[in-house]
């Protein structure tokens, strides 16, 4: 229903346009209507001619048109997507976290030498530094 009355709507608007243009200009314009012209307010042809009357009834059908498709769009939704709602990530409820393990004991060799704790391996010695060879002839 909607597109044909869009059809008749674009049909009447190019018949306006067409009819328009084709008519010849009345003269003098407003400089007609204050100058003093012979012209009557209204003008001075009489009866309508044919290309008057086609134009008042393209403008009539294109007003009436008109009309109808604004009622329309003003009761449909709109064809453009709707925005989706705002993302709002699931809830989960928080289940209480385990308290963090300690860290692993390292032993430490007690100061002095003493003897180290059981299942502990003794810290390693620092190897002596190498010296120089000797070099010959001096």
């Amino acid at each position: 229903m909607i597109t044909l009355v869009t059809v008749i709507h674009v049909v009447a608007c190019v018949v306006l346009i067409l009819v328009i243009l084709l008519q010849a200009g009345k003269g003098g314009g407003m400089g007609a209507a204050f100058g003093g012209s012979s012209q009557t307010v209204f003008g001075g042809r009489g009866a309508q001619t044919f290309l008057g009357k086609v134009t008042s009834a393209s403008a009539g059908i294109f007003m009436l048109t008109s009309l109808t498709l604004a009622y329309h769009s003003s009761r449909t939704t709109s064809v453009v997507k709707p925005e989706p709602p705002p993302f709002q990530a699931p809830v989960v409820p928080q289940l209480p976290t385990p308290a963090p393990a300690p860290p692993p004991m390292q032993s430490v060799p007690p100061a002095g030498g003493g003897p180290a704790q059981p299942g502990t391996a003794p810290p390693a010695q620092p190897a002596p530094a190498k010296s120089a060879p000797a070099q010959p002839g001096k």
